[in-house]
């Protein structure tokens, strides 16, 4: 299903409501209080079923018989760590799996942060020097790794040896049955649990260890996560029936890439077309744009912009231009408000009514159900991760080992998700998406990518008669 404001839903509430047994119902955290507030209150308005529905993170009795919403948070937690909030075998559908592997890949994500180490020193006060130094030595090493817009860098194998070397010493520092005096106090060492945790998954393998720093304080927190998600979430799909209901999952019907990457076995799979002519969008790629790896793609970009600005100038309503890069996307807005003022904004909500939005890909899907639905939505390039970003590379590089296409399995799912999700609001009005990445035209995966934009009619010029329509 594709609807932006979920008119499916009615497919799966209906005889969740209807069926006689037990459901639970995965949402997240906004799509559960419209549940709540809207769609349910509807429903039961239509139809008068006695069915009790509650909301919660565990199942509320063992002989309750209704409908349990609960978060993608809350059910992850349970499953993966083999919980026992939600009795196996209930009917589980969990809507919004667009980003469910993400959701997954944070959920067992493990994180030692600036303040754990003094949490560290204080359980292990004989060592705590030996800890002190070690921080001081991955400060120093941290902030030596050149600087990034994404404030974050994988762990280098030296790095990685001072945790282990501080780990061995803090493990095997075995507690003493006496203390030296012989008065039989004890001088024990015993590592928080949030270091044994942290330690131990650094030492699996097939693991992305990283640091996030925070130049001004001068700190650093480290993170470890699993590369591959499947084979935690493999048992889990076997304790219920579970229904997967999302708007942009893969572009084949029967979803392999999907599956693979969330290890899912053969199941039944369904595919709803799209409705063309509630759902159809005006495509605008223009192909006289460089590409955006040479130097003339940013005038060329301004040059774009201005002149989309320009042709729906008679027309009120937001322009809204998504950039990923974060030099270029500060480098547009300041050209662009030098010439349109306070009209242009970075990141921000409070807009005019015909106002111009610079944004990244995150700022806009976290806000665009809130946001007016824009007259023009601009991508100055496609959502391509980023090979710079430390996280991107080190996935590709597990890619590479396994010696699998990380192209196809990653980066170009990823793209797409990222690109269905964005112009989902522009359905609701049929609005205009101009595509300014002249890779489409040009790469073999741009057939691709305006496929995962169908339904849509791909117009070649851009005046005020496109937006009046």
């Amino acid at each position: 299903p594709s609807g932006y404001y979920g008119r499916y839903r009615l497919s799966y509430l209906m005889p969740a409501v209807l069926w006689p047994d037990p459901v639970v119902l995965v949402v997240p955290e906004a799509l559960r209080q419209r549940l709540l507030l809207v769609e349910i209150p509807r429903l039961q308005q239509w139809m008068s079923v006695p069915k009790p529905i509650q909301m919660g993170d565990r199942w509320p009795s063992a002989d309750y018989q209704g409908l349990l919403l609960t978060s993608v948070e809350s059910w992850l937690e349970d499953r993966l760590n083999l919980g026992d909030r939600f009795p196996d075998h209930i009917p589980t559908i969990i809507d919004g799996v667009e980003n469910l592997e993400a959701q997954v890949r944070e959920a067992l994500t493990l994180d030692f942060h600036p303040q754990s180490w003094n949490q560290l020193m204080l359980a292990c006060p004989q060592h705590a020097e030996t800890i002190r130094n070690t921080r001081v030595q991955l400060t120093h090493s941290i902030f030596q790794h050149p600087q990034s817009p994404y404030d974050c860098y994988l762990i280098d194998a030296d790095e990685h040896e001072m945790l282990l070397s501080l780990g061995h010493l803090l493990t095997s520092s075995a507690p003493d049955s006496k203390g030296s005096n012989g008065n039989g106090a004890a001088h024990s060492s015993f590592p928080t649990a949030e270091w044994s945790s942290f330690l131990a998954q650094t030492q699996r393998p097939g693991q992305l260890i990283w640091t996030t720093v925070n130049r001004d304080q001068g700190v650093f927190s480290l993170h470890c996560c699993p590369f591959d998600v499947t084979s935690a979430l493999a048992p889990v799909w076997h304790r219920q029936p579970v229904v997967l209901i999302g708007g942009s999952l893969d572009l084949e019907s029967d979803a392999p890439v999907f599956r693979q990457r969330l290890g899912l076995e053969d199941l039944t799979c369904l595919k709803f077309s799209p409705d063309p002519h509630r759902e159809l969008i005006q495509v605008y790629v223009p192909d006289r744009i460089p590409m955006p790896n040479t130097p003339q793609f940013q005038p060329a970009l301004i040059q774009h912009l201005r002149e989309m600005i320009g042709a729906q100038s008679d027309t009120h309503g937001l322009t809204v231009i998504l950039i990923g890069d974060v030099p270029l996307k500060a480098q547009v807005a300041s050209q662009l408000a030098s010439e349109y003022g306070s009209r242009v904004q970075v990141e921000k909500t409070c807009l005019d009514e015909n106002g111009i939005l610079v944004s990244g890909w995150e700022f806009w899907q976290m806000h665009q159900a809130v946001l007016p639905t824009p007259n023009l939505l601009a991508i100055a390039t496609l959502p391509i991760p980023s090979l710079e970003h430390p996280l991107v590379a080190g996935r590709v590089s597990q890619y590479k080992r396994l010696h699998q296409n990380w192209f196809r399995l990653y980066l170009l799912p990823e793209t797409l998700n990222t690109l269905q999700q964005a112009i989902a609001p522009m359905r609701e009005s049929q609005g205009v998406v101009a595509l300014l990445d002249n890779r489409v035209n040009h790469r073999s995966y741009g057939s691709q990518v305006l496929s995962a934009i169908s339904p849509h009619a791909r117009i070649s010029y851009l005046d005020s008669t496109v937006f009046k329509a």
